[in-house]
């Protein structure tokens, strides 16, 4: 396994720190997070260090993200909560405050204090067919791929 010696997600998969962990394996950790948006609030994270999600394995991601739906049905049932998110902060930028790849459950109830702005707002079709072309390219795809 790849580890850093100075990452406390690491140092938590090791074993070396506690943590409350609720799910162990080859492929992923789950542990409640210290400072929760709400009761029940999941880390999930692949044991092994990679510190953003673009510099992940899409094999290790597709093991990782294959627990996610047990995980995500443990927790709505043990909270009764009716609705939760899956977060990855990709980035400091994004909000990523330690540097391994990780994704938030949020158990989510109506009127509760958790919160995301998402300040959206319209896109011009010319600048959307611009960006859609920018990024077909990163990809190696033709454009006006729909």
């Amino acid at each position: 396994m790849a580890r850093d010696a100075d990452c406390i997600f690491c140092k938590i998969a090791a074993g070396a720190l506690p943590a409350a962990k609720v799910l162990h394996n080859d492929h992923a950790v789950a542990l409640l997070d210290i400072a929760p948006a709400a009761p029940g609030h999941l880390l999930v994270l692949p044991p092994d260090h990679y510190a953003t999600l673009d510099t992940m394995p899409g094999d290790r991601l597709a093991a990782l993200a294959a627990e996610l739906p047990r995980l995500v049905r443990a927790v709505l049932r043990a909270t009764g909560a009716p609705a939760l998110h899956v977060i990855q902060n990709n980035g400091r930028a994004a909000g990523q405050t330690v540097d391994h790849v990780h994704f938030h459950l949020v158990p989510r109830t109506a009127g509760d204090r958790f919160h995301i702005d998402w300040n959206r707002g319209p896109s011009a079709a010319a600048a959307l067919a611009e960006l859609r072309d920018r990024i077909a390219a990163e990809l190696e795809l033709p454009t006006g791929v729909s």
